[in-house]
């Protein structure tokens, strides 16, 4: 049973900086990209970053470029999201996601959700002073 539970969010100030992390069971991370989503209040869901399952190729959303970097860590099964130089506009609920076939193609447009299989219940962050 393929489960993702995400946690590291919490109340940060302007320009501080937070690590996400979603562990992940019934499944291994060798075998899916794997994406960081984010959904602000009473917006829609963004795609904010993205890695391949081998695990050399990142990408992320050009609003989190250069501030934000997606990692993983096989022997854990774990997806990790650094967030630095944080903003109040990053404020939103952030989901990791399982994609349900492992394309290159689709990896190269992580931002449809409809290719994803499973999302995790998701942690909150929030940037205020």
């Amino acid at each position: 049973q393929v489960q993702l539970v995400e946690s590291g969010g919490g109340l940060v100030q302007p320009g501080g900086s937070l690590r996400l992390s979603c562990a992940a069971s019934g499944f291994t991370m060798n075998d899916y990209y794997m994406t960081w989503f984010r959904q602000a209040p009473g917006k829609g869901l963004e795609w904010v970053c993205a890695i391949y399952s081998t695990g050399d190729n990142t990408r992320c959303a050009d609003s989190v470029s250069g501030r934000f970097t997606i990692s993983r860590d096989v022997a854990k099964n774990t997806l990790y999201l650094q967030m630095d130089s944080l903003k109040p506009e990053d404020t939103a609920v952030y989901y990791c996601a399982k994609p349900s076939i492992n394309y290159y193609s689709d990896y190269l447009r992580p931002w449809d959700p409809a290719k994803y299989d499973y999302r995790g219940q998701g942690t909150q962050v929030t940037v205020s002073s």
